[in-house]
């Protein structure tokens, strides 16, 4: 072997460190999930792959009509809208959509199991503000491994007043949405379940990066992440506006250069790019600020919460300034809207929550040393935590003796924050939401958040609502409780439940593409149907169907097959056979 001299030796050294550079600061486009607009909607779940690190194997994905994560919904405030939510997973699970206003039989929560091969049919009409809301698994036990997969989806709601507003609404050109996550890879690009991953993803990107014009620019940011909270903010720490909270419009744009977002939570934000043509930044996670309260600020780097990016500054997002479009948005509006929030007065109860930590717990399998709890108990399916009277304004005060901080999310309403240890929200906060972050006790100093929230609308003695951490984890471990909302005029007598449901009739029976419904009694309503073939294999589940215009079987196979009706008022079932041609 020939001798290799020093200035060889530096040489090829050189060039290493220039190929790991380049390497080190590549960059990739950022994916942009597709859209779906009116008011039928196909989401079809399937187990899929995508290459998510540039070389080497493939990742084994979920998917909502794509190979990783869903379409961006478009809703329009006022619409009915019907859903196909087509179950081809090999597992059973469940779609929740967070932040809606809807009967908690079509809310997704871990009542509304949707078995694999089956179509699940949720309807609803459209009563949110304009706000960015989101989709996603809400199987008990399965959340942190089914989102983790990459099943979830964006929702974007218009109403009237957003629309009259000057703001960037241009879809992946002014008005581009981030899903913030972190997933940590195996040697082969697989997933791991875990809490923490090493790898920042950006709708399902690594190392993202985009270009956006030099105008205002609307991001509307959601974190998807399992556990981990972001402080966001600009690497040059510019300004940026605020504009929503979780729910809707703030009343008016709030400047801040750093904005912690917890697991659930979403914002819309406007940037100034104006005059900025050429010019490259860098949207990044802060991360060094939290404390080891906060999901994210811890500093250990192995175990089964460790991570290379725990209490690290970390770029999120590349940016580059391009062009501007034509009719650019060139300013920030100076007011958005006028919220009416609701007053402390107008609650007619108080109720008391307390998140602790709790040891010793063995089932579930808890993964770290503290089972996080709510009101002193794990999650049982079958108890239901409050009754809620249809129509109450409530104030629910959450007190925290727990060593962690939570985001706790609830189902069905949005409310507003009247008081994170009895001081005011911050005016970014100071809008409709749906999750809080209830922060760690301070020494031996419990914490206190307090909100309001009227629970209107919906009345529904049999599928509860849900309150839980928003930290996939701590929900599968049990951190979760439902209500349900009654009405008085829904009450049931003794007799009236004995009694047996009442009869209806199929027709025409043998069917071809239409299957009419009669009940001998007009006055009766179908709660739920289920449609299954000869072997009790779930076909079809209905809410509440519209019964009118008959029920389409016309997708199904020749066979046999059994209607399960369940009575809206006694909510008792009966099962009738059918014939599809």
């Amino acid at each position: 072997m020939k001798n290799i001299n020093l200035k060889t030796l530096t040489s090829l050294f050189s060039i290493l460190v220039l190929s790991y550079t380049i390497k080190a600061q590549s960059y990739n486009t950022l994916w942009i999930p597709d859209t779906l607009r009116g008011t039928n909607f196909n989401l079809a779940l399937k187990d899929t792959f995508a290459q998510i690190v540039t070389t080497g194997n493939q990742t084994i994905t979920g998917g909502i009509n794509g190979k990783i994560w869903g379409p961006t919904l478009f809703f329009n405030k006022g619409d009915s809208v019907h859903f196909n939510v087509h179950n081809y997973l090999n597992d059973s699970t469940t779609i929740h959509w967070h932040g809606m206003h809807l009967p908690a039989v079509m809310d997704g929560g871990p009542h509304q199991v949707i078995p694999p091969g089956t179509i699940w049919k949720p309807y609803w009409k459209v009563t949110n503000n304009a706000a960015t809301y989101w989709y996603h698994p809400h199987l008990h036990e399965m959340t942190e491994k089914q989102i983790t997969s990459g099943l979830g989806g964006l929702i974007i709601v218009r109403d009237n007043v957003e629309s009259a507003l000057a703001l960037p609404r241009k879809y992946s050109v002014d008005d581009i949405p981030l899903v913030l996550t972190d997933r940590k890879f195996t040697s082969l690009n697989q997933f791991s379940i875990a809490p923490y991953g090493d790898s920042m993803l950006v709708n399902g990107t690594l190392r993202a990066q985009y270009n956006v014009p030099a105008q205002v620019v609307r991001f509307r940011i959601l974190n998807g992440a399992i556990e981990r909270s972001y402080n966001i903010g600009f690497s040059d720490n510019r300004n940026f506006s605020v504009i929503t909270s979780d729910g809707g419009l703030l009343n008016a744009p709030v400047s801040v250069n750093r904005y912690i977002l917890h697991a659930g939570e979403r914002i819309e934000i406007l940037v100034s790019f104006v005059g900025q043509l050429g010019q490259s930044y860098d949207l990044k996670a802060f991360n060094t600020a939290l404390t080891n309260s906060i999901a994210g600020g811890e500093t250990f780097t192995t175990g089964p919460f460790g991570s290379f990016l725990n209490h690290k500054d970390f770029t999120m997002l590349h940016v580059n300034v391009v062009a501007q479009t034509s009719s650019p948005i060139l300013t920030i509006p100076s007011t958005l809207t006028t919220n009416t929030l609701l007053s402390a007065g107008s609650a007619v109860i108080t109720r008391s929550l307390t998140i602790s930590d709790s040891t010793g717990v063995t089932n579930p399998v808890i993964l770290g040393p503290n089972a996080f709890v709510l009101n002193h108990k794990l999650f049982n399916i079958n108890y239901i935590n409050y009754t809620v009277p249809l129509n109450n304004t409530e104030i629910w005060q959450i007190t925290s003796s727990s060593g962690f901080g939570h985001p706790f999310h609830i189902h069905d309403v949005e409310f507003n924050i009247l008081s994170v240890n009895g001081v005011a929200p911050t005016a970014a906060q100071a809008g409709w939401k749906d999750v809080v972050f209830i922060p760690a006790k301070t020494g031996p100093t419990n914490s206190v958040v307090k909100f309001i929230a009227k629970f209107d609308d919906f009345a529904d003695a049999t599928h509860p609502f849900m309150f839980h951490c928003h930290i996939a984890l701590h929900e599968d471990e049990g951190m979760m409780g439902q209500f349900v909302v009654t009405s008085t005029n829904t009450a049931i007598g003794i007799n009236e439940k004995t009694k047996d449901p009442k009869d209806f009739f199929l027709y025409p029976n043998p069917a071809n593409d239409k299957l009419y419904i009669s009940f001998v009694d007009p006055s009766m309503v179908a709660y739920y149907i289920r449609i299954t073939n000869s072997v009790g294999k779930t076909i079809y589940m209905l809410p509440r169907p519209e019964l009118s215009n008959g029920l389409d079987i016309s997708s199904l196979s020749s066979g046999i097959y059994f209607i399960q009706l369940t009575d809206e008022k006694t909510k008792l079932t009966t099962t009738k056979k059918f014939i599809k041609e």
